[in-house]
């Protein structure tokens, strides 16, 4: 079974990052709204999880 999603991630994360950091950064704050999913990586705008269920 496949345990991965995508979250698409809103546009304003990827306005105000700075850099590589802070994109990290608002992106692990972002995805506290979803407490079952860890992120694996980030791609476009997408964080692939893994849903721990």
């Amino acid at each position: 079974m496949n345990n991965q999603t995508n979250v698409v991630l809103p546009a304003w994360i990827f306005e105000q990052a700075q850099d590589k950091e802070q994109l990290k950064m608002l992106v692990l704050n972002y995805m506290q709204k979803y407490p079952d999913y860890t992120v694996k990586r980030i791609t476009k705008r997408f964080a692939v999880c893994e849903i721990n269920r």
